[in-house]
């Protein structure tokens, strides 16, 4: 009984009864044995994260190596297509921006390319130019210039080299064609009455019946005037003289036409001069005339020769346009 109650007092002291303490021993033999699994496993994912990263780049390593693989077969693809279809023949001697002959070789500024683009340049001076006629119309080719600008500035290689394609500037020297020897006449007879009617018809918005130009033209043939190529008649003028208000002696252009295929051939301008030349030997003291407000170029022809506008007349033509009339003072 003494031994035992020692045994007790001293589990007591201690402050753990027998059965407790091994408990706790196996307690912390579990938590150590988690510890080392917990362990292994972290080491395990650690593993395979470095295993997966590794493949990671090995995929995205050949990839590149594919783009760039693609990348320069299709740079390569690329140039030998410009070079081949970029081939241009000259009488120069370039193809392509390079001398023929030397196509391995870009063109820079060396001493070779500049002696042969020399003897190039004096070839084509003393070769004779040749006429070629397109569309009725000579055309003269005049030597091509290359601009050396461009070669004077060598460019920069990055370990690869490129061909440069130097632009051709062709210049055209284009011969007009005579202008057409345009002939001009007084009304002669009532043969020209047809080819007169039907050109002014073309072109003026009044629809004028036969015996309005009989009323003009045999009143007042010596103004009327005819441009002539070739027998055709190209344009009229159809003018007439008589007193205003008792005193004045008036000039009055009634019509005016050019085919419009002879137009700015100043045509309109010499019948006009023609017909004011005519009036001022009769004595006229001035000239008056209506025209479209939106007839620009009538307006331009008329105000070049001096004539100056007077009066607006609304709604004046048939078609609802108004018309100004214009004036030439000789005294």
């Amino acid at each position: 009984m003494e031994v035992n109650v020692q045994e007790g007092l001293t589990s007591i002291t201690n402050g753990v009864e027998p059965s407790s303490a091994s408990t706790v021993k196996s307690g912390k033999k579990k938590a150590k044995r988690k510890n080392k699994s917990k362990n292994i496993s972290t080491n395990s994912n650690q593993e395979q994260s470095q295993q997966q990263e590794e493949k990671t780049g090995e995929v995205v390593n050949s990839a590149y190596g594919k783009l760039n693989g693609l990348h320069e077969n299709f740079v390569e693809k690329v140039s030998e297509e410009l070079k081949q279809g970029l081939k241009l023949n000259c009488p120069n001697g370039l193809i392509n921006g390079s001398v023929s002959g030397s196509e391995d070789h870009p063109i820079v500024a060396k001493s070779k390319s500049a002696t042969a683009k020399k003897k190039h340049r004096s070839r084509q001076k003393s070769k004779p130019q040749e006429p070629l006629i397109v569309n009725d119309s000579t055309i003269v080719k005049s030597e091509q210039s290359v601009d050396n600008s461009i070669s004077n500035n060598s460019p920069k290689t990055d370990g690869q080299m490129h061909t440069i394609v130097l632009p051709i500037k062709e210049t055209c020297i284009v011969k007009e064609l005579p202008k057409p020897e345009i002939s001009y006449r007084v009304y002669e007879s009532e043969l020209q009455m047809p080819s007169i009617m039907s050109l002014i018809q073309k072109d003026l918005s009044e629809p004028y019946s036969i015996y309005t130009y009989r009323y003009f033209i045999h009143n007042w043939p010596r103004l009327c005037f005819l441009a002539l190529h070739d027998s055709r008649c190209v344009g009229a003028i159809v003018c007439k003289l008589d007193i205003h208000r008792q005193n004045i002696r008036r000039g009055y252009i009634a019509m005016l036409a050019v085919d419009k295929d002879y137009r700015k051939l100043k045509i309109g301008t010499t019948l006009v001069q023609k017909a004011i030349q005519a009036m001022l030997e009769d004595n006229a003291d001035e000239v008056v005339l209506e025209t479209e407000i939106t007839n620009r170029p009538a307006l331009r022809l008329y105000e070049n020769l001096g004539f100056v506008r007077d009066k607006r007349l609304f709604h004046y033509y048939l078609n609802g346009v108004d018309a100004l009339r214009l004036k030439l003072w000789f005294r």
